[in-house]
């Protein structure tokens, strides 16, 4: 059944080695290629994926580079929204209009939880927006890296390897009240602290 999400997309880190090896980057402004030239990015969110490409002097989804997790820090700034849910890095915000985001190199091993998935029609554009259908992940399925830096299920098709074979690859791993359940008990949907649905993720590739 399809998953919904209000809000911008979180992450809470549990266990990622950038924050202790310095392998955290923030220089770069985020562009994309967007009729015909190079513009920034108009809105990025916690869980959102970029390559940072020093060779072009930009963080964007082109290049050769791995991809790189942004993970801005939440400033919020209306005491009406004061949810993690209510924050998103825009350009519109930013005194020359681009955004300079935060990206973590992810490292095999690293486990987090997010709820940062597109819905089909894209994502919210406001504090409280809602998408209501987000394909729904079990545990120890397999999630990528779309060409466009979100993170999308892992679909096999007739002759593709049951784990994809290039790039990197997250699967979903169970929350400890998703453990040792009773034989015939479904396993509760994991949720943050907001009590919207999420996923942890490891990464094994």
């Amino acid at each position: 059944m399809a998953k919904e999400r209000i809000g911008y997309g979180q992450v809470e880190r549990q266990h990622m080695a950038a924050p202790h090896n310095g392998q955290i980057y923030a220089q770069l402004p985020a562009m994309e290629f967007k009729n015909s030239k190079w513009v920034p990015i108009a809105q990025l969110e916690n869980g959102q994926f970029l390559k940072y490409n020093y060779a072009d002097g930009r963080a964007s989804t082109d290049g050769d580079i791995e991809w790189f997790m942004v993970y801005n820090e939440e400033k919020l700034y209306d005491e009406r929204y004061q949810n993690h849910r209510n924050f998103a890095m825009k350009a519109s915000d930013m005194s020359d209009g681009t955004i300079y985001p935060r990206l973590l190199r992810t490292f095999v091993g690293d486990v987090f939880t997010t709820n940062t998935f597109k819905g089909n029609a894209g994502t919210v554009t406001d504090k409280e927006g809602k998408i209501t259908d987000i394909p729904d992940l079990s545990i120890g399925d397999y999630v990528i890296i779309g060409n466009d830096g979100w993170l999308v299920k892992y679909t096999k098709g007739d002759n593709d390897p049951d784990v994809p074979a290039t790039g990197i690859v997250f699967q979903v791993i169970p929350h400890f009240t998703q453990m040792n359940l009773p034989a015939g008990t479904t396993a509760p949907d994991y949720t943050l602290p907001d009590k919207q649905w999420a996923v942890k993720l490891q990464r094994i590739k």
